[in-house]
This record gives C-alpha cells, sequence and structure tokens, in this order.
C-alpha cells in the first residue's frame, strides 16, 4: 500500500500556515488505500490512472467521478450498483451484459478494507469534501424503507398501516415495481416458459425450457392432483403452473399482484383452449373467496410477504383446503434460521422492495402451526443458480432489445442481480426449499401413500 504525506512545511511562516496541504490522489491511488494485497484484475480511471496487472482477462473502469462519488458514500454492493446501474462503471474482457465472472472474481481475490478515520480524513482532504456530498443515485433505485414509510404517510396512510411493510397497497406497489417492467422483457430474459422461478434440472446441460418443464412436473406429481381436482395457484406469474395443470385436466386458479402478468397469462389460457379449466385474476392472494381446494401450489411468493407474516399466510392457506389437501410451498431461503430477513440494500432498492428471507426451519414451523403437516423437504439451490446461468445468457443474447425495451439502466440491474443471485446460489448463501404438507383430516388421516410418489 502506498502512504501519502504532505510535504515538509517550510520554516517560513505565513497566514497560510496553519492549513496542512495534500497532494491530490489518483483514484489508482485512493483505490490502493481500500484494498488489501495486489489487485486480481486491471483497473483504469476516469483520471488517466491505472492499477492492476495489465495481462489481467478482466478489467474495471470508472467512467466518471460520480462513480467514486457512489463508491465512497456506500461502501460495498449498494454503491458498486448504483455505479454500474448509472453506467460509471465498466467492465472489460467479458460480455457487459454478464457481470458474473467479475463478480466471481472479487468474491474470491478482492479483499477491500474498512479505512481507518486518519485515512478517511486524508481521502477528504485530497478528494475535496464535495466528493463525499451524495448525488442522486439511478432513477431505477427505490428509497430505502423508512422513506417508503415516509411517502405511506404523506399520501394519507394511517400510522400504523405506513408502518407494516407488507399492507395490499404496499405489497402492490413493490410487486408493480419488479413485475410490471414489461412483458416482452421477461420473453426474452425468461424464455418460451414465462417462468420466473427456479428449474429442475437431470444435468448441468438439460436446457432450460426442459428444466421449466421439469419443474412444474415435478410439483404436480409432489401434490398428486388428479383429473377433476381444484388448485390454487397463489402468486401464479405469467400463468405458466396454471397452464401446466390445467393441460392435465385440473381446474385451476391463479392470482398474481402484476397486473402486466395477469393480462398476459389470460390471453395466454385462451391461445391455449384452456378457458373452461383456467383462470388467473389480478388479486391480492387475501382476497380469494373460494375454499375447498384439494391443492395449492405457493411458487415464488413467500419471499414478498414478509416472515412475520407467514403464520398468518399459511394459516389463510389451511382455510382454503378441503382436509386432505395439499400445499407446495417453493421460495429461496437462507442456509439458516437467525439471520436477519431483510434482504442487503442492493437488493431492496432495486430488486424486491420489502423483501425477506429466512430459513426452511422457520417456513416449516409455521407451516406445522398452522395445522398442516409437513410430508417432504428439498432444496434445490445447485439447480437455481443453474436457471440463473441461463437467464443471463438470455439476456447476453437479446441485450440490445432487452435495452431498447427497458432502457440501459434498468438492463444493468437484472444483469447485476441475476449474476450476483446465481453466486449467491453456488456458494450457499442462498438455498431454494420446496416443501410439502397436507391437511390431514379429523382423524388425522392424510390419505397418502407410504413412500414418496413422485419420480
Amino acid at each position: 500500500m502506498t502512504t501519502f504525506k504532505a510535504p515538509p512545511q517550510s520554516s517560513h511562516r505565513s497566514h497560510r500556515d496553519d492549513v496542512p496541504t495534500h497532494p491530490k490522489m489518483t483514484v489508482a491511488q485512493v483505490l490502493s488505500t481500500l484494498i488489501d494485497g495486489e489487485l486480481p484484475f486491471r483497473f483504469s480511471a476516469f483520471d488517466g490512472s491505472v492499477a492492476g496487472p495489465p495481462e489481467a482477462a478482466l478489467g474495471v473502469h470508472l467512467v466518471s467521478s460520480r462513480a467514486l462519488n457512489y463508491f465512497l458514500n456506500a461502501p460495498g454492493d449498494l454503491g458498486l450498483a448504483r455505479a454500474y446501474v448509472a453506467g460509471d462503471l465498466e467492465f472489460s474482457g467479458l460480455n457487459s451484459s454478464d457481470p458474473y465472472p467479475m463478480l466471481a472474481l472479487m468474491a474470491d481475490a478482492l479483499h477491500v478494507r474498512r479505512p481507518t478515520p486518519a485515512q478517511l480524513l486524508n481521502l477528504a482532504r485530497s478528494l475535496g469534501w464535495k466528493q463525499f456530498v451524495p448525488v442522486a443515485p439511478p432513477a431505477q433505485e427505490a428509497p430505502p424503507r423508512w422513506r417508503r414509510a415516509t411517502a405511506a404517510l404523506t399520501a394519507g396512510s394511517s400510522v400504523l398501516t405506513a408502518m407494516q411493510r407488507h399492507s395490499k397497497q404496499r405489497d402492490s406497489d413493490s410487486i408493480h415495481r419488479h413485475y410490471d417492467v414489461s412483458n416482452e422483457f421477461y420473453e426474452y430474459v425468461l424464455g418460451p416458459s414465462m417462468a420466473y422461478t427456479c428449474a429442475v434440472y437431470d444435468t448441468e446441460t438439460t436446457s432450460l425450457e426442459q428444466a421449466q418443464e421439469n419443474k412444474y412436473r415435478l410439483i404436480f406429481d409432489k401434490l398428486r392432483l388428479t383429473p377433476g381436482q381444484r388448485l390454487l395457484d397463489i402468486g401464479c406469474g405469467w400463468g405458466s403452473m396454471v397452464r401446466y395443470a390445467a393441460r392435465q385436466g385440473i381446474s385451476v386458479l391463479g392470482v398474481t399482484l402484476s397486473a402486466e402478468q395477469a393480462s398476459w397469462g389470460q390471453q395466454a389460457i385462451i391461445r391455449d383452449g384452456l378457458e373452461s379449466l383456467a383462470e388467473i385474476r389480478y388479486l391480492d392472494y387475501r382476497d380469494v373467496p373460494e375454499t375447498g381446494f384439494d391443492a395449492i401450489s405457493s411458487i415464488g411468493l413467500t419471499e414478498h410477504i414478509g416472515v412475520d407474516n407467514y403464520a398468518s399466510y399459511f394459516a389463510f392457506l389451511t382455510t382454503k383446503l378441503a382436509d386432505g389437501g395439499r400445499l407446495l410451498n417453493h421460495c429461496i431461503t437462507r442456509p439458516d434460521n437467525f439471520s436477519q430477513a431483510k434482504t442487503e440494500a442492493f437488493i431492496d432498492r432495486y430488486v424486491f422492495p420489502d423483501g425477506e428471507l429466512t430459513g426452511s426451519g422457520r417456513i416449516i414451523t409455521d407451516i406445522q402451526d398452522a395445522g398442516l403437516e409437513v410430508r417432504h423437504s428439498e432444496n434445490l439451490r445447485e439447480h437455481y443458480a443453474l436457471t440463473l446461468r441461463d437467464w443471463c445468457i438470455n439476456l447476453a443474447e437479446h441485450w440490445d432489445e432487452c435495452v431498447a425495451e427497458v432502457g440501459a439502466g434498468t438492463a444493468r440491474v437484472w444483469a447485476l442481480y441475476m449474476a450476483g443471485s446465481r453466486m449467491g446460489f453456488e456458494r450457499n448463501a442462498i438455498q431454494l426449499h420446496q416443501v410439502l404438507a397436507v391437511k390431514p383430516g379429523l382423524r388425522g388421516d392424510a390419505g397418502l401413500p407410504l413412500r414418496p410418489w413422485w419420480s
């Protein structure tokens, strides 16, 4: 690490002698004060400074001083996201639409340390205090949680409603922000299946479409559905599970808080000639009036409802099931049950506002406490890493079309989010669990085979 010292003072004193002087640091020198060891990539900046091995396969370029401001004011994932989404940070040596190789390299070989107060003071004096005055984040960034609550108050909500992260209005706003981006954009990224949840791979070379078909077949089989039975699919997205089950002769109701998803999905039902068996409603799951369902699938919804609401969520689902009815809950989880539920700043501000995660143990506990009997739990985290790999490939292959559809900033949000999530599943920072449960009859009978009936 290079140490920067003020020049020696002259013996002649003047009115400026009490003000220490500090040589202006280059951006590369600033970076050197924050890194332990050698840089694992080539670094260059808007001021012409460079660092790191010239022969490195991967590189980072700071396009403007705004990128430095983002990093100084929000060290970590949020500062990186702001600079990348705004276009003030560029990666080289790889397809710019897939940051995965650079994120993996940073995780493995980049060792950032917190500067001491003295180093921060030297940085501020060298760069100028204005560099530490926060500038506006990219337009894609949502306000922090406390400001979202303040906005609700300003809009006329009661104090109690404003403080509830998962009121119906706030949940609707969060879902709208994430899912009502553009159906055409999702078609490019997700492919023909329009399935935005973890697929199930036979091998690492299984196609994305086949893997998504595998996922719906697995859920259908675990729920032990037979023609003529009724399925409620909560958080149904664009209706892939709804249409899969309807093609097997099941009467299906799907609900979603995304208006664009509901419209797209209902049109797909009509296109496939399934309207006599399938329906998708733009509706909060809490407002579903029907009961007596033979099965409920909840695929990728639990992440949005808040951990403290799990008990009421699963209790509500229990009231919708007939005796002997089955529930399949499929959601992202943490590898433990004691970490904070709130997601990291980047995910909360750019991807899933108000999203929360916890371990499968907490989910199983709340399902049991709702009166359901848990029969099986399965971790599919490696499958989600492969799913994200394939979504990243789709985004890269259709980068120009995606940018034209939603703008470069939003496309970069998705590139960063999916690449980072892929790495998280690979490294067991997050998991994906399917939990299967049944509502026992009055005498405790579950009506299920003695051994697992799916393959």
